[in-house]
């Protein structure tokens, strides 16, 4: 890959530079010209199979989103999404995108909003490894310094969409005035311009379909309840409450997809000598993508853009996507990697490439997990399974087991004890993988208090942090087994299965669990 830098060497001279002197970087890689619009309006940009680049005619089209946040799982899906449809004269429209955060959006200025997506991973089991130059965002204007423009912009009727992710943390109420420029949570800025859109446009608002994406259970509802309470406590009307129910839509929305922003630096620099061009916006995401809106006909009308691709799903309930996900996706994550992780291995890719831990993944997704999932239809649970499966083997990806095992025991209550549950009510046994996943969880949780307060495990002689809420009091029950002595051992699992503090549930009344566990654990403590 490298060898090409050859190819594009006039992207590497300067001609205030003597002849063949390659301008260098402070880490010594090469530097290019940089990805901007006059790039790519001049045809500037060196052909390449792999790179799918906007035509020319976007830069005409008009805002008609507004967007909170320029975070790379926006980049990667909504803003996808969008310049996806653009391509395909279907939205015709681009973002304005509110930076909320401190920083500037030079970043963005200096590429006049584009960005290069890199898509790498395993799709039906064959490699994808292709670029995308997207065009989506129009500008990015940050609230702290170009507050006016930012109402201004409610005043645009052609902005009919607004997107959001903040972090979890952005959707929360906090009590503020509107009237700061700018306020100073999500919610108010959101309030703030709604307010005014109400105030300029009134009866003549176009319908405006809101759309959170931050990670938690219905942002959307979470999202609209704040608007209105954060209305009440700034004295707005009643006119502009009814108006809110009239002429807008909070949707809950459930988004999948691994997007890990920019690679480290010697990837980046390869990238860029395969593109041509440097990109300092560069995102890199997997193949797979879900976008699940919960929304009406209406919603589906300004929401165009989903004609172009069955990955954005509009339904009146979205829980089954959110089901489908907690249960195949991270429930396996969770049951899996304590096992792989003591066991020697470090990433889920290495789990995949171990022929023993592979089948067990993929035992536990398509025999317990798939059978126990509520208003599935058998060829499409089955498909998103083997798409799980095809995630999970993505070469270019590092996913970390001992990063996963974070809070485990919350994860473990909510991810798994339900499915585990639904299990034995349908077939009156055990899952006897995921119950072996649950052993080694209890064996990964077997650890000492450090000098610094915090509890570690061994792993082949060498210690790992057990990073959970939970450590301590597995460390106080751990201390009750005895080294070969099998009833101490079936008490102490008879009584962390018995916890419902701990699983809500009494997970003894599933007969055969503890004595499965004790075989597993028996010839390992």
């Amino acid at each position: 890959m490298w060898g090409q830098s050859l190819v594009f060497s006039s992207f590497y001279q300067r001609s205030d530079l003597p002849k063949n002197q390659s301008l260098r970087g402070a880490e010594g890689f090469l530097r290019m010209i940089n990805l901007t619009k006059n790039l790519l309006l001049d045809h500037s940009i060196p052909t390449n199979a792999k790179l799918q680049v906007p035509d020319n005619e976007v830069f005409n089209y008009p805002e008609k989103v507004l967007q909170f946040g320029t975070g790379v799982l926006l980049r990667g899906l909504p803003d996808y999404f969008i310049d996806n449809a653009n391509r395909q004269g279907i939205f015709q429209g681009r973002i304005l995108v509110v930076k909320s955060t401190s920083g500037s959006a030079k970043a963005f200025e200096a590429q006049n909003g584009l960005y290069t997506l890199a898509v790498q991973g395993l799709k039906y089991g064959k490699i994808v490894n292709k670029y995308i130059i997207n065009s989506a965002i129009s500008r990015v204007v940050s609230a702290n310094d170009h507050w006016a423009e930012i109402l201004k912009s409610a005043q645009n009727p052609d902005i009919q969409v607004v997107i959001s992710n903040t972090t979890e943390v952005g959707i929360q109420y906090t009590e503020e005035s509107i009237y700061q420029t700018p306020p100073t949570s999500f919610p108010a800025k959101l309030t703030a311009w709604l307010y005014e859109r109400f105030q300029k446009l009134g009866e003549n608002s176009p319908f405006t379909v809101i759309v959170p994406t931050e990670l938690i259970s219905e942002n959307g509802k979470q999202l609209s309840e704040i608007v209105r309470r954060l209305a009440r406590f700034n004295h707005l009307s009643t006119d502009f409450l009814t108006w809110l129910a009239q002429k807008t839509v909070f949707c809950n929305s459930l988004v999948d997809r691994i997007v890990t922003g920019m690679p480290e630096a010697e990837t980046a620099q390869a990238m860029y000598a395969e593109l041509g061009y440097e990109d300092n916006l560069l995102t890199v995401t997997e193949p797979y993508k879900l976008w699940a809106i919960e929304g009406d006909a209406r919603v589906r009308e300004v929401l165009s853009f989903v004609q172009v691709d069955e990955s954005v799903v509009i339904d009146t309930d979205i829980s089954y996507y959110r089901e489908r996900k907690l249960r195949i996706l991270n429930g396996s994550h969770t049951i899996s990697v304590c096992k792989g992780y003591l066991q020697g291995l470090n990433t889920v890719l290495e789990c995949m490439q171990d022929s023993a831990m592979s089948l067990f993944f993929n035992q536990v997704i398509h025999e317990e997990i798939v059978p126990t999932i509520p208003g599935a239809i058998p060829y499409k649970i089955q498909t998103f399974a083997n798409e799980t499966l095809d995630r999970f083997r993505n070469p270019f990806l590092k996913h970390w087991l001992l990063n996963i095992t974070l809070q485990g025991t919350s994860k473990m209550k909510m991810r798994n004890v339900p499915t585990m549950l639904r299990y034995y009510e349908k077939f009156g046994e055990i899952p006897e993988k995921m119950t072996e996943g649950f052993a080694y969880y209890l064996l990964f949780m077997c650890g000492n208090k450090g000098e610094d307060s915090k509890y570690y495990g061994l792993r082949k002689g060498e210690k790992y942090l057990i990073n959970d809420e939970s450590a301590a009091y597995f460390a106080e029950m751990w201390q009750k087994v005895e080294q070969g002595n099998e009833s101490s051992l079936k008490t102490f699992v008879q009584e962390v299965c018995q916890n419902i503090s701990l699983w809500g549930e009494n997970l003894t009344k599933m007969s055969g669990f503890v004595e499965k566990i004790v075989a597993v654990l028996q010839d390992k403590v």
